[in-house]
């Protein structure tokens, strides 16, 4: 029925105004072939209304030297590799040690998409369904944060919201609630059952399934926040991505496909329907089986573009010092005729 009820009022809303509202979902765990299963066999209907509405692919990349959540969520907030002169260098899986920062930790500050939201006015939350994104918390905090880069003196605190809840149906109703009262304008929402599932059970296990039917229902829930909230409706877009995949117990060999092989789907306010490779077909290229390294020329779509897009959509310029997406060129509709820009290795990306 909740499907029956978006469509209706999609077509009502039209998201034909620009994103005011960006929120980034991350379901940990959710590899590529285990999604589409389910969504083929009818068990997962939100995921399967976004790949029929919006701009999506199964083939997207994560960090192509680790295949682990933490190093792969803050790829995603500072759209930078793990390694490298202009990687985040966290590669650790853990939750922070006492007094550890992104920052410390890479001997410089690194900025994430909080800092440009913040420092352009405005408001930005992180919920999540493990400990150890307390990092952010912390690196972003009114100490840690980088004074404010506008002129503006909104202070170092780049992050309104910080919610941890154990499971994802909990979280769902504190982002329901914050977002009905006080919205974000760029949220970020990790969902972590499916992983907790695979560990335990085995990805594709009848529990790893079952966690992934939760979390469609946890995202039907955030769809209807933006079709009927009065601030969100045509106004909000949604991006929906991984850190990993996995297969039997573990995710951590970055060489399996099974572990690489990620979905990145986007929905909302200024999204067309399609394939985004196609609608990037000269900036991005659908890598097969592969495993593309950075120096490749033709890149595929990662997830560590989530930050740049999100701050593209809400019509704010790319994060400072980032890699992926810092053109701002993934394009999630139909693109003008001087509206894309050549294909260039990563490490041929200006400074």
């Amino acid at each position: 029925m909740r499907c029956c009820v978006c469509l209706i009022l999609l077509l009502c809303a039209g998201f034909a105004h620009a994103a005011d509202y960006v929120i980034a979902v991350s379901v940990d765990a959710m590899g590529t072939g285990y999604m589409q299963t389910l969504v083929q066999a009818g068990r997962l209907p939100h995921f399967r209304q976004i790949e029929a509405e919006g701009a999506f692919t199964t083939n997207a990349r994560n960090d192509r030297d680790f295949t682990v959540t933490l190093p792969n969520h803050i790829s995603m907030l500072t759209s930078r590799p793990v390694l490298g002169p202009r990687g985040h260098r966290w590669s650790k899986n853990t939750d922070p040690a006492a007094g550890m920062t992104l920052h410390s930790n890479a001997a410089c500050y690194v900025a994430s998409v909080f800092d440009v939201a913040h420092d352009s006015g405005r408001r930005t939350g992180l919920w999540a369904t493990k400990t150890k994104f307390s990092l952010f918390r912390v690196s972003y905090d009114g100490t840690h944060g980088a004074p404010d880069a506008s002129g503006h003196n909104r202070g170092r605190n780049k992050l309104d919201v910080f919610v941890y809840r154990k499971t994802s149906p909990a979280l769902v109703d504190d982002f329901l609630s914050s977002m009905n009262q006080q919205p974000c304008n760029f949220a970020f929402v990790h969902f972590g059952e499916a992983d907790a599932a695979g560990h335990s059970f085995g990805w594709g296990s009848e529990a790893y399934d079952a966690a992934l039917v939760t979390i469609d229902d946890c995202l039907g829930r955030i769809m209807d926040l933006m079709l009927t909230n009065a601030n969100l409706r045509g106004r909000a877009t949604l991006i929906v991505t991984a850190d990993h995949g996995g297969k039997d117990k573990d995710h951590s060999d970055n060489a399996h496909p099974l572990d690489y092989t990620i979905p990145f789907l986007v929905w909302g306010a200024e999204v067309d329907r399609g394939d985004l490779y196609r609608l990037n077909a000269n900036t991005r290229r659908d890598p097969g089986t592969g495993r593309p390294d950075y120096e490749t020329q033709a890149q595929p779509i990662r997830n560590a573009e989530v930050g740049n897009l999100a701050l593209s959509l809400l019509k704010l310029g790319p994060i400072p010092g980032s890699v992926f997406d810092a053109r701002q060129d993934l394009r999630v509709a139909t693109p003008t005729a001087t509206g894309q820009r050549g294909s260039r290795g990563l490490s041929g990306l200006d400074n």
